[in-house]
This record gives structure tokens, C-alpha cells and sequence, in this order.
């Protein structure tokens, strides 16, 4: 990781043409840059060079599935900017705010780096993600530890899963799909009905400090 300038940026990116001009519009605005040229490659290339923000191509169809979260594990707790495109609506779908779609201008990405390194993966002691918090509620992250009103609540591993990522998406409405891609990992083959299953528990587990909000029709937002 550098301390200089706007930080650096592994872009994995596999068209030479395409990476080349993200670099140099990336260099522009101040930041070091980093090519990966394969993205099977992107966790080990973030492991060895402890990037600030990484810029992962998630556009063609034959990647893994799991890609994305083994790359953003191995660059904790940088932000991973996912690149997505008409060929992986199911891997699109798990990921979480810092996205570009394909088609977009080198500017677009730019500004998507800037605002990702700004928000970041807020972060605790030792580099660790810091708390999160929605009216009473608040989540350890570190510890799996939840507090709702003063009250320590018990969670199941999903549960704390599909709280973790609406506390961290706070005012987006998310689709049932969605949230399976998120809290059960995309391709568990659970049902949309086991979100609202999860969700009801939830809401009885926080009782009235649940921040959870149905809307009708389309799926789950938490109020910040």
C-alpha cells in the first residue's frame, strides 16, 4: 500500500487496451496503478500488493463465481469496485455499492475509485471493520456480536449475514434474489421465501428497534 498520492489501485483487468487506458486516466487524477492482466489471478495479485482500491473485471462469463468475494476477502479492507456487464446478472447481483456498468467512460470509473477509496471499508483497531449501526441496532463485526436497544440478541450465522449487509447498504432497496446472492452466496438454490422467513426472524429477534422495512413488491431496505 503507498501513502503517496491518491493510493494504489490494482485494476485486474484481461484487455491490455482496455487497462492501459484505465491506468492512465487513474494516474491522472494522482493514484499508482497496478495491472493485473488475469483475473483467476486477482486474489493473490491483492494478497502480494495490499492495494487501496481494486478495480475487478467481472464482465466476461467464464470467470468463477466466487471471484469476487475471494477477491474482496484477500483485499480486506480495501474496496473492491466490481466492473459488471450484461453476462453475469448473477454475480451483478451479490455484489454490493461500488459497482460500474459496461459500457462506461474512463471518467465514471475515476470517479467510482474516488468515491470507494472515500467510503472505504470503515475499519477498526488492527485494520479490523469497524462497528455498524441503524437507530439502536448496532453489529460487531469482529465479534458477530449484535445489540438492539441496549440488548444483546442471539443470531444465527445467516441472520447476522443478511443484517450485516443491510446495515452496511442503508436507504437501497434490495430484491429477495438479491439478498440470497448476498447472504447465501449465488447458486445456493434457497428460495426467495427463505428470505422472508430469515427477515421475520429478525424482526422479532430486534423487536421494535428493527430498522427493516419491507416495500411492497419489490423486497427488504433498512433505514438508516
Amino acid at each position: 500500500m503507498t501513502g503517496d498520492g491518491g493510493g494504489l489501485v490494482l485494476v485486474v483487468e484481461h484487455d491490455p487496451a482496455v487497462a492501459e487506458l484505465q491506468r492512465r486516466y487513474l494516474a491522472r487524477e494522482g493514484f499508482a496503478v497496478e495491472i493485473e492482466a488475469d483475473p483467476g489471478r486477482a486474489p493473490a495479485a491483492a494478497e502480494r500488493s495490499r492495494p487501496d482500491v481494486v478495480v475487478l473485471d467481472l464482465s466476461t462469463a467464464a470467470l468463477p463465481a466466487d471471484l469476487y468475494r475471494r477477491t474482496a476477502a484477500a483485499a480486506c479492507p480495501a474496496p473492491v469496485v466490481a466492473v459488471t456487464g450484461p453476462l453475469d446478472p448473477a454475480i451483478a447481483r451479490a455484489l454490493g455499492e461500488h459497482r460500474v456498468d459496461r459500457p462506461f467512460g474512463p471518467r465514471v470509473l475515476v470517479g467510482a475509485v474516488a468515491e470507494a477509496l472515500r467510503r472505504g471499508a470503515p475499519a477498526g483497531a488492527g485494520g479490523e471493520p469497524g462497528p455498524l449501526r441503524a437507530g439502536s441496532v448496532a453489529l460487531d463485526r469482529p465479534g458477530r456480536a449484535a445489540v438492539a436497544g441496549g440488548r444483546r440478541v442471539a443470531l444465527t450465522v445467516t441472520e447476522f449475514d443478511l443484517l450485516e449487509f443491510l446495515m452496511a447498504n442503508p436507504g437501497r432497496v434490495f430484491t429477495r434474489e438479491q439478498l440470497l446472492d448476498a447472504a447465501w452466496g449465488p447458486g445456493a438454490g434457497a428460495g426467495s421465501r427463505t428470505v422472508d422467513v430469515h427477515v421475520a426472524q429478525l424482526r422479532a429477534k430486534l423487536g421494535g428497534d428493527s430498522p427493516i422495512r419491507t416495500v411492497r413488491g419489490v423486497g427488504y431496505v433498512l433505514d438508516g
